[in-house]
């Protein structure tokens, strides 16, 4: 299945994303400039049934937001698109992390939505939003309760601003408060084959209420690509440094495990990354994968996952070797 209903809205999408961190370039990704590249990677996306697209503010501040408007522009209605809120650098907030020399902060109280949704609107240059997210949860000492969040966003919702709402990076307590305020259509969740920790709860409690569940880092920086070999070394300053696997013991299970999965790819005629995001699909029909590709080239290879069915005695057997380093 190529596409799904997303939650529980009328809205169709591909089952494979295009997330836009890496598009929006900015330090924790070496600050190389690819806009124009950019800008065809989510124009192709079209081209291969690929019609959802995350962005967020935070990524680069803004700047991913403003790259992929200029991609969808004269294209907007093809599109579905989510965006997000509550990381904010132009206001106060509860501090969240520092990006270069600017800090990002925590904040979704009901006055910085407002202020945040026009931007995001002016930035995307439309006059609406499919799905609006929260990025991550608020913290003390800047806490806002769920139910005030959620207020705003039904308003916002109302008004026909956005269509629908999202939460990104919650637990199951999160989840349960968002659907007592609401309709909750699409959490984000990481999720690989590496870091299965949300089919613990999350996933069984989204599949009950309806809500999709989109995979984020499914294939974990890059290190599920089969391209990162034993050697490698993160550089200080960019998002893969100081991540669990990409430490040196680490690193090598996973470059081991790979290896293992070479008969698996002759099988299907697929490469390593195909592998890895068809394993995320086959665990519920509920499941979207957001891929993070950065060119046409690597959007062309992630979205081969779809054409693959794994067998469920392939399923179990990838799950059992992970199962052995995880």
């Amino acid at each position: 299945m190529k596409n799904m209903t997303l939650g529980k809205t009328d809205m169709e999408v591909s089952r494979i994303g295009l997330g836009t961190w890496a598009i929006g370039g900015g330090p924790a990704f070496g600050n190389k400039d690819n806009k124009e590249q950019s800008i065809k990677t989510i124009q192709h996306a079209l081209d291969l049934g690929l019609n959802f697209l995350d962005t967020a503010p935070g990524y680069n501040f803004g700047n991913s937001e403003k790259i992929v408007g200029e991609a969808i522009k004269g294209n907007r209605e093809k599109y579905t698109v989510i965006t997000k809120f509550g990381i904010t650098w132009e206001r106060e907030g509860a501090f969240f992390n520092k990006v270069g020399e600017q800090s990002l902060y925590k904040n979704l109280s009901k006055e910085s939505i407002r202020l945040e949704v026009e931007s995001s609107l002016e930035r995307l240059q439309t006059d609406y939003i499919d799905i609006y997210m929260s990025h991550w949860q608020s913290v003390e000492p800047f806490f806002t309760p769920i139910s005030e969040t959620m207020e705003v966003l039904n308003e916002l919702k109302a008004e026909g601003k956005i269509r629908g709402i999202g939460a990104a990076n919650v637990d199951v307590d999160h989840v349960k408060e968002y659907l007592k305020q609401g309709q909750l259509d699409i959490i984000q969740a990481k999720y690989s084959i590496l870091d299965r920790q949300v089919e613990e709860e999350l996933l069984p409690l989204c599949k009950e209420h309806g809500v999709t569940v989109q995979a984020y880092s499914p294939l974990e920086m890059g290190i599920l690509t089969g391209a990162i070999d034993k050697d490698y070394v993160a550089p200080k300053g960019t998002a893969r440094y100081g991540k669990k696997w990409f430490e040196p013991e680490n690193l090598a299970k996973v470059v081991d495990m790979i290896e293992l999965w070479q008969p698996l790819c002759e099988k299907y005629d697929c490469s390593i990354a195909n592998l890895a995001i068809a394993w995320i699909l086959a665990q519920g029909d509920n499941i979207n994968v957001l891929s993070g590709s950065t060119t046409p080239e690597e959007l062309d290879e992630n979205s081969k996952a779809l054409d693959i069915q794994l067998s469920k005695e392939d399923v179990a057997y990838m799950r059992e070797l992970a199962e052995k380093i995880s």
